[in-house]
């Protein structure tokens, strides 16, 4: 597959999205998250291998990496994709999005429309910025990866994600808002995934702060983790971000942020640690996903609860970030998966970290 064809219509589905998810700027308009190239940190060798080439197949891989005490145990690429190509880490971008907010220092119990005052006739009235990091606003949205038509895919189509039809006039994200008028529940009620809430996130970072959320991400993110390229992000056609979704970037940049957070404890990622409602995730959705797991969800990171926490960021078709800070242990993985979501090949993933995990304690 290549760009030839490739188009908006198809370059989420199998095989095509092989090619185009490591080629989505050549798709979709995004802003540059520029690395720090005097402040790269280095990745050597741990001088040993890990196997996992079966697991890597059966999982459509991408790339795998696997670190331990800041050493590369396993660099893993397919699917024709390059080490140097930034790859989407889907809704893995929401968990770079809470680290980012906990950099900021932002007041998570301010009211969204306090920030986004344009919001006040939308369900998101009364909302809290925390209620949108766990995940637990009372917005009615479906969150159907296979839907044909609703919210979700004028959704898309205002992030530049999804072509328009035919006559269709051309939207944005922040006009999207005003048609999420109904709720689903109080907020700070259960776990309820909406992915518009991270997006919403972005337009209230970069409203608080008075610059673009790429260039806060580069500055308070990147550069510290010692990024070894420039990131990117896809912005829809006036410059809003999909903080939701579309952050791009190489496998070894992915792996920065899991050692970082190993390095650099903070009050904001104990809080993630610790933090977070067992009840609300249990009355949500996800749960079928994870079956049998004791998770948390807290600034858009997912908590296994235990006597050594394991911090995780998911994104569809196979975007994973693990991090087991006790044994300082990162994993990153990317794929290509044909389902948005493969409860099959998320369940045999996380046995291959758990074993991972046992393995290497």
């Amino acid at each position: 597959m290549n760009r030839d064809d490739t188009t908006l219509a198809n370059w989420r589905t199998a095989p095509r999205n092989r090619w185009a998810f490591h080629h989505v700027r050549e798709l979709i308009p995004s802003a540059d998250i520029p690395n720090d190239p005097n402040r790269i940190r280095e990745l050597p060798p741990a001088g040993r291998e890990l196997g996992l080439e079966e697991f890597f197949a059966r999982t459509d891989g991408d790339g795998m990496m696997v670190l331990q005490h800041g050493r590369v145990l396993l660099e893993r690429y397919g699917n024709g994709m390059p080490a140097h190509a930034p790859h989407i880490l889907m809704s893995v971008s929401k968990s770079m999005l809470g680290l980012l907010f906990g950099e900021l220092g932002l007041d998570a119990e301010r009211q969204v429309t306090d920030i986004v005052p344009e919001l006040a006739g939308t369900a998101y009235r009364g909302a809290t910025l925390r209620h949108l990091l766990d995940m637990r606003a009372g917005i009615a949205f479906d969150e159907d990866y296979f839907a044909t038509s609703g919210p979700i895919v004028e959704y898309r189509k205002a992030t530049g994600w999804n072509a328009l039809g035919p006559g269709e006039q051309p939207s944005d994200l922040h006009s999207f808002y005003k048609v999420l008028t109904q709720s689903d529940g109080r907020h700070g009620g259960r776990f309820q995934y909406t992915s518009p809430n991270t997006d919403l996130l972005g337009w209230v970072m970069e409203r608080a702060t008075g610059r673009p959320y790429a260039e806060l991400m580069s500055e308070h993110l990147w550069r510290r983790i010692g990024a070894e390229r420039s990131a990117y992000i896809t912005v829809d056609r006036f410059g809003a971000p999909r903080t939701a979704g579309g952050m791009c970037a190489t496998l070894c940049d992915l792996a920065r942020v899991g050692q970082w957070l190993v390095e650099s404890p903070t009050p904001w990622l104990e809080d993630i640690e610790r933090n977070g409602e067992r009840a609300a995730w249990d009355a949500g959705t996800f749960v079928a996903y994870f079956p049998g797991l004791p998770i948390r969800y807290r600034s858009k990171w997912y908590v296994v609860e235990g006597a050594r926490p394991l911090l995780f960021a998911w994104g569809i078709h196979g975007q994973h970030l693990f991090v087991d800070r006790r044994a300082e242990l990162v994993i990153a993985k990317f794929s290509s998966q044909a389902l948005p979501v493969d409860v099959e090949r998320m369940a045999l993933t996380l046995r291959a970290v758990e074993q991972l995990r046992n393995e290497l304690a």
